[in-house]
């Protein structure tokens, strides 16, 4: 069916906004009423004033209704230099609405990233993902790194972070997967990908039973390459540099390419380069 954005469409997205709904709800009921995604968001995009929530909600439907939960996600309507995380003060050094990106500096410190790094070296191994089709996990050839998981609160280090975290993104502790380390040695990358789980996929319903679908990610930079090694999301046209103790947050309100989320790590051309990514899930991740 060929759908355009008609000046109706448009002028009831306005309404929705003036009625207090959140850009998220309304995409989510377009699609939901027939719209093609790519259509919904184009219409948004024309028509929508608004800012984008500091706290976006999540749109899910549930038993034929709609319900709205929130994303991790910092709190910048101030439009703050610094935020508070609890035990030191995070540095804004840039953001996106669409996609939802921050760029953060200063996340951990030099001792920490060196502690990470040590204490994940013995037990590195050739980097996984998930296998959507069976739920369990599998070699990559898009992805070349080494790497290993903490569980939540493993070490010290892991713990403190960990609370660090929460605070900032506003999301609880034990929504959040254990870290994942990873080192990319010349050469190594992990080709643009989506860290949501794909719903028409066999293996997703049993990986949800775990804690959820996937809503955000934080990449963390624990070591800082000569040359290469960029976290890129092609869609947005954006290239974040891996510097040592900053990092990189983006959130998906959906699982969908239309969140414009797709990312990857470039290889690396020079150097070594170590990574601490959190995943955020929508509950308890057990």
């Amino acid at each position: 069916m060929n759908q355009s954005v008609t000046i109706e469409l448009r002028q009831w997205i306005v309404e929705q906004a003036a009625a207090g709904f959140s850009r998220e709800a309304v995409m989510a009921s377009m699609v939901a009423s027939g719209w093609q995604t790519s259509v919904a968001f184009k219409a948004l995009e024309a028509t929508w004033k608004e800012p984008v929530p500091t706290q976006p909600a999540l749109a899910v439907r549930s038993a034929g209704a709609t319900a709205l939960r929130r994303l991790p996600d910092l709190d910048l309507s101030l439009s703050p230099r610094q935020i508070d995380a609890g035990d030191r003060m995070v540095d804004v050094i840039a953001s996106l609405s669409q996609p939802r990106v921050v760029v953060l500096g200063n996340l951990l410190s030099a001792e920490e990233c060196d502690a990470l790094i040590e204490s994940a070296r013995p037990q590195l191994a050739r980097s996984l993902t998930v296998a959507t089709k069976t739920g369990g996990e599998e070699l990559n050839p898009d992805r070349t790194s080494n790497g290993m998981f903490f569980a939540r609160g493993q070490t010290p280090e892991v713990a403190r972070i960990e609370a660090r975290i929460a605070r900032l993104l506003n999301w609880p502790v034990e929504n959040g997967e254990g870290f994942q380390v990873l080192h990319y040695r010349p050469g190594a990358e992990y080709k643009p990908h989506y860290d949501y789980f794909d719903p028409d996929e066999p293996g997703t319903p049993t990986i949800l039973k775990r804690g959820g679908q996937r809503l955000a990610t934080l990449v963390m930079y624990l070591s800082e390459p000569a040359r290469g090694g960029g976290t890129t999301f092609p869609d947005a046209g954006l290239e974040v540099a891996p510097v040592r103790g900053n990092a990189v947050f983006f959130s998906y309100d959906r699982p969908h390419p239309s969140t414009r989320t797709l990312h990857g790590g470039a290889p690396v051309i020079e150097g070594d380069k170590w990574v601490a990514t959190k995943w955020l899930r929508e509950r308890e991740f057990v």
